[in-house]
């Protein structure tokens, strides 16, 4: 059965997160995803520090974020290097890079040149800021992009001072938004024969996932404040405490007004039904701290997944705040293969995250992330080069 994705080549030339987990999800749609790096070196994520667990194997964050690609090391500042990254980019659907400002230029592989190349090619950058603009030339990362997309600002609690969040909208938000760029291109290159440039900005994804937010400022004309876990107006709409009462023992319940009744049956609660004190969402509203500890009295008293089973069968949305450990063994999220095992050449068995996009009839298997290299003598034959070739360019330093 052929991938959604088969026949498309992607060039890789990203490090980190944004640019890998972009390239991670075209692979696993079925693209032949090439990860381009440094001879001897890297990705800087196989062997950061902060993030190595063990001295011998490619560190647990670059496995997260390059399977089922291959691996070709390539010397970009070597004229034999760059002779096979040219001979590569003939042969490619796409291009993928997150140099800083600048850098991919001085290589000679800007845009302008590699369009020269092969005008077919869909070349796509992630940058802190974008190519244009007045920051243009800034670096950035995960929290600087949270912070400059105006998530911080809105998270955490009202005492408390902006607060980055651990999911990677920045990162991974991006790569995910350029995902959607690149098939955008690729669609329009059938109508069109050509390629075009594809950019995103951490900065300009942010923005784009706290447009309600930015929404509400409108609105009410002012700032958005921080409001910890209360979702808008509704209550109940906030993390109420389970039994036992440890540091993830909370569930999250959201009640709209059709939801009201069934939350009082399921929590013992019936005699409050029509009481004009909680019947409305304004009246609700004027007594939260009331409705809050009624409804916190019922929780405290059940674990979280009991509590989630109740309401959910009642037809009140609830959720169990999962733990890490909790997601990495939840039945549901194995069910539906989002948490996944797989054999690695160094390290052996590794529990790692699915595909959450589902297609019918191009079902993804997560493999391994590529050691470095190790597609380097099968990448090369597919362009030609022959074994006596390949070993030059080796003993040169060109790869």
């Amino acid at each position: 059965m052929d991938k959604a994705l088969a026949g498309i080549r992607v060039v890789d030339l990203t490090n980190n997160q944004a640019g890998p987990s972009c390239g991670q999800m075209l692979a696993w749609l079925g693209a032949d995803v090439i990860k381009v790096e440094e001879p001897g070196k890297g990705d800087v994520a196989r062997y950061s520090q902060k993030d190595r667990d063990r001295p011998d194997a490619d560190a647990l964050f670059f496995l997260s974020f390059n399977a089922n690609k291959r691996s070709l090391t390539l010397n970009l500042k070597h004229a034999g290097g760059q002779d096979v990254f040219r001979a590569l980019l003939r042969t490619a659907d796409v291009l993928l890079e997150n140099f800083g400002p600048g850098v991919i230029e001085r290589l000679g592989f800007g845009y302008a040149a590699v369009r020269e190349l092969n005008p077919r090619l869909v070349y796509a950058s992630i940058k802190g800021f974008g190519s244009y603009g007045p920051y243009r030339d800034y670096k950035s990362y995960e929290p600087i992009a949270q912070a400059m997309g105006g998530a911080m600002s809105v998270t955490g609690f009202p005492d408390g001072p902006p607060t980055f969040t651990w999911p990677s909208i920045g990162d991974s938000g991006t790569g995910m938004h350029c995902v959607i760029g690149i098939l955008a291109a690729l669609m329009q290159r059938h109508a069109s024969g050509q390629g075009q440039q594809v950019e995103v900005s951490m900065q300009d994804a942010v923005v784009n996932l706290i447009r309600v937010s930015l929404r509400d400022h409108q609105r009410f004309g002012r700032v958005m404040e921080r409001t910890g876990n209360q979702l808008g107006a509704g209550v109940p709409g906030t993390t109420y405490r389970c039994h036992p009462g440890g540091p993830n023992d909370y569930v999250f319940i959201f009640v709209q007004q059709q939801m009201w009744h069934p939350l009082l049956r399921a929590i013992g609660r019936a005699d409050l039904i029509g009481d004009a004190r909680y019947e409305t969402p304004e009246a609700r509203g004027r007594n939260r701290a009331e409705v809050n500890r009624l409804v916190e009295d019922w929780t405290a008293e059940r674990p979280k997944h009991d509590v989630m089973k109740i309401l959910g069968e009642a037809g009140v949305p609830c959720g169990a705040c999962l733990d890490t450990g909790e997601v990495l063994t939840d039945p549901h999220l194995l069910a539906r293969e989002m948490i996944v095992e797989v054999e690695h050449p160094v390290r052996g068995r590794y529990v790692t995250v699915g595909n959450p996009v589902k297609l019918s009839a191009s079902p993804t298997t997560i493999g391994p992330s590529p050691l470095l290299g190790q597609h380097r003598e099968e990448i090369l034959a597919e362009l030609g080069y022959s074994d006596a070739q390949i070993r030059a360019l080796a003993a040169d330093g060109a790869i």
